[in-house]
């Protein structure tokens, strides 16, 4: 009973599940995961049991499959079984055979999850996994961050067993007389985890027999020290950080205290999934390059005068839009064009709206992305001009150069620049005779 209560507590402390939560169980057939399930059971929980055979082990894969299977009907839960050939997934996506098996089995988890109405996915790890880790990522670049071991729960997936031990959870296999069969992989010291707990743990615990004891209470100090740290960037990045619509500005001298700070810059971008190189770069640009890009995987930021756009990263929309006449409306995506008849007043002060002289318009017209090479004849002027200066002159960064549109007339010249500046050769004048006119809305 103590080791149910204490998971009972643990799961109300972490705010893990609820009692309407439908849970998916994810059952290897091996101790951690046949107690969960056998847990899980006597407090009430509504489950499914999910085993993946990853087929790696022959006859002994199936033996796995078949232990769970039973059980899970002992228990009343409904059971999913999936079969992978997972050696064939790995050589295909040049993969180890740990990282396919993982990405197989949580993709599966994602799509029983919402086939069968679930909401969380259970997975088995205890404390001496909490503990390995953190250790384990001592030997990869993860920062603080890696070394608060594994989070109870990340978005749906929770883990409820890192209130126990493996002794606890041996302890408590046996008082149940829970059925399990062990995996000979785990106690290969081929794998870098099991290096960790087979080598490497028992030659700290030579050293210090508490030695695990100790790790729990030092992964709660980072955890302190994280959460601290974390308040402090989120209020740096709550001043700079100015969201806009779809997109974020943040004021350069806002910034520029903190531009040399290359592990505050790395936390501020982080939500980003921006990498150190990166914003590395953004340092040695940050006073002197404008129009510099920087990508992530996931977002894009500009360096611009007086400002840095943070957006996500998306292909521009091509646009190549024929118009007939007697179009009323043509749809730009993000916005509307509505074409009208207007009246003689010579009114052209808007930026969204134009009038323009209706008997010089050869059909179809074109709308398009500008181009570099552009040229027109800005309204109130003769000469002509490259859309190129006048974007400098119109301080339009490169972000918005990408969406401008332009309206051409069917002999190839631009007749607006749409919700910027009318070409003065389609002007109304006193010798226009029909007027169209344009709203950009």
């Amino acid at each position: 009973m103590a080791t149910i209560n204490k998971l009972k507590s643990f799961i109300k402390e972490k705010q893990l599940l609820s009692t309407a939560d439908k849970v998916l169980l994810a059952v290897s057939g091996g101790k951690d995961s046949m107690l969960m399930a056998c847990l899980f059971h006597d407090l009430g929980y509504q489950c499914i049991v999910a085993h993946c055979n990853f087929q790696l082990r022959a006859e002994e894969s199936d033996l796995d499959e078949a232990l769970v299977r039973q059980y899970a009907e002992e228990l009343g839960y409904p059971f999913f079984v999936k079969r992978f050939d997972t050696e064939k997934y790995a050589k295909k996506n040049k993969e180890s055979i740990q990282m396919a098996a993982r990405t197989l089995r949580y993709a599966w988890f994602e799509e029983l999850k919402l086939a069968e109405g679930c909401t969380v996915i259970c997975i088995a790890q205890h404390l001496n996994d909490h503990i390995e880790t953190a250790l384990l990522n001592l030997t990869r670049s993860t920062g603080l961050q890696g070394l608060l071991g594994i989070s109870p729960r990340r978005e749906d997936i929770v883990r409820p067993l890192l209130c126990l031990t493996a002794e606890e959870v041996e302890k408590t296999v046996a008082e149940y007389n829970v059925p399990y069969r062990d995996d000979q992989s785990n106690f290969s010291t081929k794998y870098a985890r099991n290096k960790v707990r087979l080598e490497i743990i028992p030659k700290f615990e030579e050293i210090q027999p508490e030695f695990k004891a100790i790790m729990i209470q030092n992964i709660k100090h980072f955890e302190d020290s994280y959460s601290f740290i974390k308040k402090q960037v989120n209020a740096i990045r709550e001043q700079v950080f100015q969201k806009e619509e779809n997109r974020i500005l943040i004021n350069k001298a806002a910034l520029a205290p903190h531009i040399s700070d290359s592990y505050l810059l790395f936390e501020l971008f982080k939500p980003y999934d921006f990498n150190r190189e990166i914003l590395i770069d953004l340092q040695d640009c940050f006073d002197r390059e404008m129009g510099q890009v920087f990508q992530s995987s996931t977002h894009e930021l500009l360096l611009d005068r007086d400002k840095l756009i943070l957006r996500p990263r998306a292909s521009v929309g091509k646009l190549d839009i024929k118009i007939e006449q007697g179009t009323k409306v043509v749809d730009l995506g993000n916005a509307e064009l509505a074409l009208q008849p207007g009246s003689i007043d010579y009114r052209n002060k808007e930026k969204h709206q134009v009038d323009v002289d209706a008997e010089l318009l050869i059909y179809p017209l074109v709308i398009r992305n500008w181009r570099e090479g552009d040229v027109f004849v800005p309204f109130g002027m003769i000469g002509r001009k490259k859309l190129s200066d006048f974007f400098i002159q119109q301080k339009i960064n490169r972000f918005e150069k990408e969406r401008v549109a332009i309206l051409l007339n069917g002999n190839g010249e631009i007749v607006w620049i749409i919700n910027h500046r009318l070409d003065n050769r389609y002007k109304v004048t006193e010798n226009t005779k029909k007027v169209l006119t344009l709203v950009y809305k």
